[in-house]
């Protein structure tokens, strides 16, 4: 008996065993295996993708002040041949020019062509070749609401807006209006995304009435009509310039009348203000709006090319400003500074220009013609008025500084 219980317990360990061993429980070899197959299993993952990293847009606008065309300007376009070229005026901040993505110019005086004369003082004129010299030398926003543009009338506005649209479709030209619908249009500049909005608006035209069908041949500084196009251009932009022609001629600083129109662009979401017509430089300073944004106010930029006969009518100046954005799609100011320029006021074909002070000499400056009218004007009195002006946004003998806001 006992050794049958013994067989059978030797028989029950062998048939458990064998259970065992089929079940794959008892080889290491396929423990292995099934631990393996399953971590494999578990570290299958599906494809990732990364997304870029945020590189900000950057777009450089730049902006100078008047072309005031007075005769000595206009006469020194004229050549052998009788033909006028006025690429002179311009070559030497040309690559300035052509650097900024929005060239901006004030147009102080209406391009209506030979057709009507040319004329200076006190109601200009000038020729169709002068706007062949901004396109030439990279301008593409035109600035036209100035206190000249009604100089000739509604003939001078229809040519000069005919001059633009047959012969450069693709220049921009602000502040005046064929029909009633253009003065209703904002001009949206865009790049890579961001969209920028320019006016432009002058306080008047020298006293010189609207015609009575076309009282929207201008546009004029007229507080609800301000107002209510910063409310379109906030709908349509990511960032607005303002282009006035305001304040006191020949004074080198701001008015009160400046002030307040300056607020009340800053409040209504103005991103940069870049006024003319003092014909002489103004200082830049921050703008605090009711929001507590900032709006940077280029006050003055003078003139940029004219025969008047003060030493302070020489000197002007070029805004530039770099606008960028972040992640969060904000749109701001990123770096400014102010270039200033001297016009060398001469005679003759082709000899009338504008430099860079930062270019200018003592040799240049002892030549310019101004000195038989201003015998102030010399490279200490350009140098000492942009300090007073400008302050510490002007550096003498250097480069024009580039202030990083915060």
């Amino acid at each position: 008996m006992k050794k049958q219980r013994l067989l059978s317990i030797i028989l029950s360990f062998i048939v458990t065993a064998s259970m065992l061993w089929g079940c794959g429980m008892v080889d290491d070899d396929d423990k292995g295996a099934v631990k393996n197959t399953t971590t494999a299993e578990a570290t299958t993952e599906e494809p990732t993708t990364t997304e870029p990293p945020f590189e900000p847009v950057e777009i450089d606008v730049m902006m100078v002040g008047d072309i005031l065309t007075h005769m000595g300007v206009q006469d020194s376009g004229r050549l052998a041949d009788g033909s006028l070229n006025y690429d002179h005026l311009f070559a030497n901040i040309k690559e300035d020019v052509q650097d900024a993505d929005i060239a901006i110019v004030n147009q102080e005086v209406i391009i209506g062509g030979e057709e009507l004369g040319l004329s200076g003082y006190p109601t200009f004129n000038c020729a169709y070749e002068i706007g062949d010299a901004l396109v030439n030398a990279g301008f593409n926003v035109i600035l036209h609401a100035t206190n000249h543009t009604l100089d000739k009338g509604s003939v001078g506005v229809d040519n000069c807006i005919n001059f633009w649209k047959s012969k450069y479709p693709d220049i921009t030209y602000l502040g005046i209006n064929q029909v009633a619908e253009d003065r209703d249009n904002i001009y949206v500049y865009e790049q890579e995304g961001i969209r920028i909005a320019i006016l432009n608006y002058t306080y008047g035209t020298n006293g010189i009435p609207l015609p009575e069908d076309r009282p929207y041949i201008v546009n004029l500084l007229e507080e609800d009509a301000v107002v209510a196009d910063l409310e379109k251009a906030k709908a349509m932009s990511d960032f607005i310039i303002v282009c006035p022609h305001w304040g006191t001629e020949y004074t080198l600083v701001e008015t009160e009348e400046q002030h307040y129109w300056a607020k009340l662009f800053a409040d209504n979401g103005a991103d940069l203000i870049i006024g003319a017509h003092p014909h002489v430089i103004e200082p830049v300073a921050w703008i605090e709006a009711e929001d507590n944004s900032r709006t940077l106010c280029y006050y003055s930029l003078g003139n940029f090319i004219s025969t008047q006969n003060d030493a302070s009518n020489m000197l002007g100046a070029m805004a530039k400003v770099t606008i960028t954005n972040d992640e969060e799609g904000n749109v701001f100011i990123k770096e400014y500074s102010v270039e200033p320029l001297v016009t060398q006021k001469l005679w003759g074909t082709q000899e009338i220009t504008t430099y860079k002070l930062s270019d200018y000499t003592a040799d240049l400056a002892s030549k310019n013609r101004i000195i038989d009218k201003d015998s102030s004007f010399s490279m200490s009195y350009l140098v000492n008025t942009c300090m007073q002006v400008f302050g510490d946004l002007y550096i003498p003998k250097g480069e024009a500084i580039n202030y990083i806001t915060e």
